[in-house]
């Protein structure tokens, strides 16, 4: 007769694995980051692993411009991005998602919370910093870009 039963020995196991789990330490690679803009509120609400961090007043597209709505990866990112399609126009911290649509910081702080892009979604140039901050720490693969009428 067995000294542990399946059971004991499976609850051991389990525990020696939890146990060997670094405390206290962040896996940057296991993070997801999720930046959710609704169009309707103007609204940028970023979550980290599901847990929601901070919440922007943005800027959509004006009207005659889109921005496009679903679900995307980062799939480029510059520190200062300059628009040749509108004039030199700069875009800091831009976080590029689908074509030539990014989310990046602007100067027109005052027109946050209503549509007056180009169909980028603009931000507080401080918020631009830290999504910025947040797909270059976890990296692009596990950062979404959702965006939602």
């Amino acid at each position: 007769m067995s000294l542990f039963s399946f059971k004991q020995t499976a609850v051991l196991f389990a525990l020696t694995l939890l146990l060997a789990l670094p405390f206290g330490t962040s896996n940057a690679d296991a993070a997801k980051v999720v930046a959710k803009v609704d169009i309707s509120d103007q609204k940028m609400r970023v979550y980290i692993n599901g847990i929601p961090r901070h919440s922007w007043k943005v800027s959509t597209g004006r009207s005659g411009y889109r921005t496009p709505v679903g679900s995307y990866n980062p799939t480029r990112t510059h520190k200062m991005w300059h628009s040749r399609k509108y004039n030199m126009s700069p875009m800091p911290y831009s976080v590029f998602f689908h074509r030539g649509y990014a989310v990046h910081g602007t100067n027109q702080v005052k027109r946050l919370g209503r549509p007056a892009s180009h169909g980028c979604v603009r931000l507080h140039t401080s918020n631009a910093k830290r999504l910025y901050s947040l797909v270059k720490k976890y990296g692009r693969a596990n950062v979404q870009i959702k965006i939602q009428r």
